[in-house]
């Protein structure tokens, strides 16, 4: 059903464990359909010991924030998607005999009152504030969040970066230390796609690394088209 390939040796040693896995779904993007999702909650639940599904839903207000939308407008329409992208999963979950979805995701309002959660963030953004170097290794990240959601030809402007940088500083924690937010032994993140970013951060290039209990998996079907991997965000009218 699924492909998946681990970022480095220690990734795949995480993976091995199975201890837990947390699912990464992004709002706003077609690859995350009803049908995908249901099978990703059938792997997950196969795979590994525990597993949750991490919904970033305030954070992506940032990224409708760097498209052009009103910020009051920005929230709303994240609140919305997220909320959108949370019954899904509870339905994919219900289908599998798991009625307690609510322990099994992850979304802004859950992590926002998880103390390790709020440690590892203010760390990250504080780094990102202070530390010259991981503030420029950081901004890259806006690349790929802002990727394929702009027009074609169009480069982010300084203020885009610096609104969609926020959406990564949100999702950060859960690449260095997942196992300490939901309290397993070991975890890998799970995503459809390879990030330059992350790859380099897996390979212990970069100003912060991961804890050794954490890992990246990709995990992705045999074949994606276009219109499956389509993002769903469109610039404000």
């Amino acid at each position: 059903m699924f492909n998946e390939e681990p970022l480095t040796p220690n990734c795949e040693s995480v993976r091995e464990s199975g201890a837990h896995a947390c699912v990464g779904i992004s709002p706003f993007n077609g690859y995350y359909t009803a049908s995908r999702i249901a099978d990703l909650v059938a792997w997950a639940k196969r795979s590994f010991d525990y597993y949750h599904f991490f919904v970033p839903d305030a954070a992506a207000a940032y990224t409708l924030e760097a498209l052009g939308y009103e910020p009051k407008k920005a929230r709303q329409k994240a609140r919305r998607q997220g909320n959108l992208v949370y019954n899904k999963i509870s339905r994919a979950l219900a289908e599998q005999g798991v009625h307690d979805a609510k322990r099994h995701i992850l979304d802004s309002a859950r992590l926002d009152t998880n103390p390790r959660y709020r440690e590892l963030h203010a760390e990250v953004t504080g780094l990102f504030e202070k530390d010259e170097e991981f503030r420029t290794e950081t901004m890259g990240s806006s690349e790929w969040v802002l990727a394929k959601r702009l027009p074609p030809g169009c480069s982010p402007t300084p203020r885009q970066r610096e609104l969609a940088v926020r959406y990564f500083l949100a999702e950060l924690p859960l690449f260095l230390d997942t196992p300490t937010i939901v309290g397993r032994p070991s975890s890998v993140f799970v995503y459809h796609q390879r990030v330059t970013y992350l790859e380099r951060l897996y390979q212990g290039e970069l100003a912060r690394r991961p804890d050794l209990a954490q890992g990246f998996l990709v995990v992705a079907p045999d074949e994606v088209t276009p219109d499956e991997d389509r993002s769903e965000m469109v610039l404000p009218v």
